[in-house]
């Protein structure tokens, strides 16, 4: 074959390979032609080209790189419009009913037991727990939001703090450190508003009642717990938003879109279940333990061994929360954010089977200790803070 033979024959046939043998064997000697390291575009070309993903190391077989989509019509479990639509007015339907017949339950049961609660106290000063958490989380939000993205980071991708933190600053330098950061300052404080309203509100109403009075303090805390973890079921949409973000970066809305198209609006829940039981899990032992060493430890009347008692209280009970919920955050984090649908057990399957069963339970761990060991510091600190300037002004 001369060279004008080759160079009338077509380079790629249509399965991408090349169409003659003779320019595979001049391929593999002189490497591709120019034209086909970049082929032309499509609607369902990924975003990114492989040279922009270079030196991306995938966990398994089914990880895409961050900031590859596809088709949503080519997802797995692709589930039609009309479908959808079914599927989302049985699923408003069934929780309506139950939180209707929870409802009303526990209004029978404070009712018919005759139970005597202070509940304007009890409200009042719930209100100025959750209000004062939520003013705490808001300076959290800003300081410590590059650690908890590097954090996702790793519950989605695996990998250390330090490699995490480079192959984000190589994505888009510090600003891609906050990415989602609307989404946290709005999900952040009203999740804490929740969970200190539940705890300070639930465990005033419980003391307030000359029966209920008598539980020990781990009991009442699980009261406040589960009202909590209830709550952050609702706000799951923001927390997704935040998280797919954090982890995919500049396409995460993308993905979002296309697994709603995909899915229907059902998708921003992915992950709800694991929330709930993480904020549970994580929430009881940090303020089991939180509550517990306040009672232990002698009080302190000065304001520097107050705000120290306060930060060591308040590291402790990080550090004995997130090393109990952490394997439940990183299977929430990757069923959340991930490109296409995904049950817990695919999702623990695919983590197991890229970095063994450890990386389960120690993924991201050591950042999370130390994000959480300062927001724990911090949170204490300026609830306390904040708290005493409520209720000093509340008694004026």
């Amino acid at each position: 074959m001369t060279v004008e033979d080759v160079e009338a024959q077509p380079l790629l046939a249509e399965n991408g390979k090349p169409a003659d043998p003779a320019v595979a064997e001049a391929s593999a000697v002189d490497g591709p032609a120019p034209d086909a390291l970049v082929p032309a575009t499509t609607e369902t070309t990924p975003l990114l080209h492989p040279s922009q993903t270079a030196g991306w190391v995938p966990k398994s077989d089914d990880d895409p790189p961050p900031g590859v989509r596809v088709n949503p019509e080519d997802l797995p479990g692709y589930i039609p419009p009309e479908e959808q639509r079914k599927r989302l007015i049985w699923w408003l339907v069934f929780w309506l009913v139950v939180g209707g017949l929870t409802t009303a339950c526990v209004v029978l049961a404070i009712v018919k037991g005759g139970a005597k609660f202070d509940f304007m106290g009890s409200l009042k000063k719930a209100i100025g727990g959750g209000v004062s958490g939520a003013a705490a989380m808001v300076i959290q939000v800003l300081a410590l939001m590059p650690l908890r993205t590097i954090m996702n980071f790793q519950y989605r991708f695996g990998g250390g703090m330090i490699s995490s933190t480079k192959e984000l600053w190589r994505e888009g330098g510090f600003p891609r450190y906050y990415a989602g950061l609307t989404a946290a300052l709005f999900q952040g404080p009203i999740a804490r508003f929740a969970d200190t309203f539940a705890n300070v509100g639930i465990l005033a109403l419980l003391s307030s009642n000359p029966v209920l009075a008598k539980l020990p303090s781990p009991a009442k805390t699980a009261f406040a717990s589960l009202a909590g973890a209830l709550f952050r079921m609702i706000l799951v949409p923001i927390d997704t938003v935040k998280t797919t973000m954090q982890t995919q970066g500049a396409s995460g809305m993308g993905i979002l879109r296309d697994r709603i198209k995909a899915y229907g609006i059902g998708t921003l829940w992915y992950g709800a279940i694991a929330t709930a039981v993480a904020s549970f899990v994580g929430s009881f032992p940090w303020f089991a333990t939180y509550n517990w060493l306040s009672e232990v430890l002698p009080p302190a009347t000065e304001i520097v061994p107050r705000l120290l008692r306060q930060a060591f209280i308040g590291f402790v009970a990080s550090v004995v929360s997130d090393t109990i919920s952490n394997s439940f955050r990183v299977l929430k984090t990757y069923r959340q954010v991930n490109q296409s649908k995904i049950s817990y057990y695919q999702a623990a399957v695919r983590i197991v089977k890229g970095d063994g069963w450890w990386s389960l339970f120690a993924r991201g761990l050591g950042t999370r200790i130390l994000a959480n060991g300062l927001q724990g510091i911090m949170f204490s600190v300026l609830w306390k803070l904040f708290q005493d300037l409520w209720e000093g002004k509340i008694g004026k």
